[in-house]
């Protein structure tokens, strides 16, 4: 293991810019009928509908990833074949030319393996980054000929080769050409067999090299009457080139890798076993995640600062020393990547620092190695979220030993809404050389000419983007309540298993959360453990590479982002989440229905007390949805998120206000009770939220009233339920409220305006609601104990001598409604509430 120790890190560069949290619309009907379909939780139902798996078919197709095809199924193969074994039989000499990357490493390993299986006198060739560059060339081309090669094939490359394969051609070689790349823009094609799944019509378009190399030696298997199945042998190999070549992993390509993973955990290469081991990968819990950062690398790492035919030996190696030995010599070529990327980027972030806020960056530095400039550009982009061309100058004293201008080795990498290679299109003149695409490009140019590409560079970016499109996006699959984050959960995301490219990992929000607890963790203290507590519940929860620091105090409620994990320690397994991101709430305003305005107090206190209902409710209509236990913070900013209109019910609005709006908002607040006295609050609302039971059967019936294309959702819990019945006490247990009030009133005699207001208000925080002031004042009026003033307005005390409060119909009927709402909400209110069925999907 290498001792290199890394450089010391600058003063901060700029601060990149704060991700924007995207919620996409989820579809409420279509998480029913997925939840119910798949018998799986409304959280793994959300994430699929996220995710266009909205079809119960489709969604089971996703998750058993069971998609193969006929390898024939791609144009050319059979032409390639039958090229191929030609030469077989006549013991030609057959050269793999592949690449240095991670994807042309194992091609080459996994076609070598095929041929070799075949009879087939095979060997392999692999480009020198620095010395050859990328592809086949036609002095490459001319040196194979030269020692023998009578078949070339190539692997992750040479779709663009016209010329150089036209040259094979003539010097008297054969040419199959195996790729995954993009053709040249004028649609030319080298003239020779191509195994191209884009190109020939493949059912999975988007196979990477190696997995091409796998359907071609399928192919070769069933040719020659040996059995494809033993090809499957190399799936470990497919496994990890698909990972690292970050191609999407969605159609074929979920059966390869999850099939690979498997395969790669019981591996009989010992090239591979040596590398998990100088990797610390635990062959038990490997993931794609695991692949991508710990063992790609490795492999990587040769091809990026020297040559890569290390990792085909690493691969084709049949003896354990050697197998050993190379894997360290690729461990050690890694921390010298690591090293030298370090010191890139802290001098391109010195670079930004110097430039300033720009739409987008070109870097440049002498003696920067052209194998790990990609790689910084990517820290650069993920960092500041700004289009970046990283280019590697030669020293000054190379560059006068070598003939001509000097030269710089530059790569790129993107953001989503802009297009690098049109920008590099657009700057032509200015390049020796370049090509990639959408995301990612390489490109030479004169040293000399630096400066006039990053004003091109810069000016087209500047054309080409947004201000909103410079505004990195954190994607949410799912918001979620802290008692949902727990070994079920986890265990049902791990069916999407394996995640990258084109099925990102899932991202779960939750909404007002506590970060607490937090300690430093790693030998330097760079990472924090800590615990995360939401909607009831509470999830241990680690962030890395945060400088030991959360981004949101302990006191501050915070948005944040999570991927959970299920995390083995000491022969114990428990859930875990992984902060992505984190941010202090900044909730939209909340809009309050069914409160009296500001300075209309007093005037609703004394206007007549609600009449006594009678009982009989409108006939439910809405499509009524239980999520209890899932958190109301959770509900709330799922459907606020829809853009839909949504109105929170609660039993007590303003004791409700203060601890939702500081979290959450975007929706309309009303008490149940404002609701039953006037059923047109409803009207408009898709979505009826009740955060607390209502206290009585009309206002039961009256939020579930309206069609069935709306939703009321249910999502009190045991708290919730509590808080609703000392409401209710509150609200309907007069005697106690009655009389201090007309104790103080009789000691004033008369009370008008401010004072009146006062005294109906009561003491406290929230004091008395103006349904129970109104009750008040008409029981008092009723009993003749006060007269009633509207105009002035005042209420003055009446001589009267002791009278029974059950004298008073308003009493009664209040006195009523309280026994029959403590009732209600002991019986039924926690009941289980059966969702309305919805239509099923093919």
């Amino acid at each position: 293991m290498s001792t290199l120790a890394l450089p010391e890190a600058p003063a901060a560069a700029a601060a990149p810019p704060a991700p924007r949290i995207a919620l996409a619309p989820c579809d409420p009907d279509a998480v029913e009928r997925l939840r119910a379909a798949l018998d799986c939780s409304r959280t793994f139902a959300q994430v699929l509908v996220r995710r266009g798996l909205g079809v119960p078919g489709q969604a089971r197709a996703f998750l058993a990833a069971e998609e193969a095809h006929d390898p024939r199924a791609c144009a050319g193969m059979d032409a390639a074949v039958e090229l191929i074994l030609r030469h077989v039989a006549a013991g030609s000499r057959i050269t793999v030319h592949g690449d240095y990357d991670v994807d042309g490493v194992c091609a080459t390993a996994l076609l070598l393996r095929a041929l070799r299986r075949a009879g087939a006198d095979a060997e392999w060739f692999l480009p020198s980054r620095l010395d050859d560059g990328y592809g086949l060339s036609a002095a490459t081309v001319e040196r194979l000929a030269a020692r023998g090669t009578r078949l070339l094939v190539t692997v992750d490359c040479a779709i663009t080769a016209v010329e150089e394969v036209a040259l094979a051609r003539r010097l008297g070689l054969d040419v199959v050409v195996t790729d995954h790349h993009r053709p040249r823009a004028d649609g030319a094609l080298p003239d020779a067999p191509i195994v191209h799944p884009a190109l020939g019509g493949y059912p999975c378009p988007d196979l990477c090299a190696a997995g091409v190399a796998y359907k071609l030696a399928q192919a070769l298997a069933s040719a020659t009457g040996a059995d494809p199945a033993a090809c499957d042998d190399d799936l470990d190999l497919v496994a990890l080139a698909t990972i690292a070549d970050l191609v999407p992993l969605r159609g074929e390509n979920r059966r390869l890798v999850r099939a690979g993973l498997r395969a790669l955990a019981s591996t009989g290469k010992p090239g591979l076993r040596a590398l998990m081991r100088v990797a610390r990968a635990d062959p038990s819990e490997l993931d794609a995640r695991t692949v991508g950062f710990r063992l790609a690398p490795r492999i990587n790492a040769a091809g990026r600062l020297r040559r890569a035919d290390a990792g085909v030996e690493l691969l084709l190696t049949t003896d354990e020393a050697r197998a050993a030995a190379i894997a360290e010599e690729l461990d050690a070529a890694n921390a010298e990547r690591r090293f030298t990327e370090q010191r890139i980027l802290f001098e391109a972030e010195a670079q930004v620092r110097e430039l300033g806020e720009r739409p987008a960056y070109v870097l440049a530095g002498e003696g920067w190695h052209p194998g790990v400039v990609g790689i910084v550009a990517s820290r650069i982009v993920e960092r500041f979220h700004r289009p970046a061309l990283l280019i590697a100058l030669p020293d000054p004293a190379a560059a006068l030993a070598e003939p001509g201008p000097p030269l710089g080795t530059g790569s790129g990498r993107s953001i989503p809404a802009f297009d690098l290679l049109g920008a590099l299109h657009a700057a032509a003149p200015l390049l020796e050389r370049y090509g990639g695409h959408r995301a990612a490009a390489g490109l030479t140019i004169e040293a000399a000419r630096v400066e006039e590409l990053r004003e091109a560079f810069e000016t087209h970016a500047a054309a080409a983007l947004t201000a909103e499109d410079l505004v990195p996006r954190e994607r949410v699959d799912a918001v979620v309540g802290g008692a949902q984050l727990g070994l079920a959960l986890a265990d049902e995301l791990a069916q999407l298993e394996p995640t990258g490219m084109g099925n990102p990992g899932v991202n779960l929000l939750v909404p007002g959360a506590a970060l607490t607890d937090a300690r430093q963790m790693g030998e330097e203290g760079k990472h924090v453990r800590f615990t995360v507590e939401a909607g009831g519940g509470r999830c241990r929860a680690v962030a890395f590479g945060c400088d030991g620091r959360l981004p949101v105090g302990a006191g501050t409620p915070a948005d944040a982002t999570f991927r959970l994990e299920r995390n083995a320690w000491n022969g114990a397994v428990e859930p875990r989440l992984r902060l992505r991101h984190a941010q202090p709430c900044a909730p939209a305003p909340i809009e309050l229905l069914g409160e009296p305005a500001a300075g209309a107090w007093l005037a609703a206190a004394l206007h007549a007390a609600e009449p006594a209902r009678d009982g009989a409710g409108p006939e439910a209509g809405r499509t009524v949805v239980d999520r209890r236990g899932e958190g109301s913070l959770t509900v709330l900013r799922e459907l606020a998120d829809t853009g839909e209109r949504v109105l929170a019910l609660v039993a007590d609005v303003p004791r409700r206000l203060a601890g939702l709006q500081e979290r959450v908002g975007g929706f309309a607040l009303a008490s149940h009770a404002a609701l039953a006295r006037d059923p047109q609050l409803a009207d408009g609302f898709a979505h009826l939220v009740a955060l607390d039971p209502p206290a009585h059967h009309d206002e039961d019936a009256r939020m579930r009233a309206g069609s069935a294309e709306r939703f009321t959702h249910l999502c009190w819990g045991a708290a919730e339920l509590r808080f609703a019945q000392q409401i209710h006490e509150s609200e309907h247990g007069l005697r106690a409220a009655l009389v201090p009030l007309y104790r103080d009133l009789r000691a004033r005699g008369t009370a008008a305006g401010e004072e009146l207001d006062a005294l109906l208000r009561g003491n406290g925080t929230h004091g008395r609601s103006v349904a129970q002031a109104a009750r008040l004042v008409a029981i008092l009026t009723e009993l003749g104990l006060v007269s009633l003033d509207r105009d002035l307005p005042g209420l003055t005390v009446v001589d009267a001598g002791r009278t029974e409060l059950e004298r008073s119909p308003t009493y009664r009927a209040a006195m009523q409604r309280h026994e029959d709402g403590r009732r209600w909400l002991t019986r039924t209110a926690t009941r289980p509430t059966t969702t309305r069925q919805l239509p099923s999907l093919a």
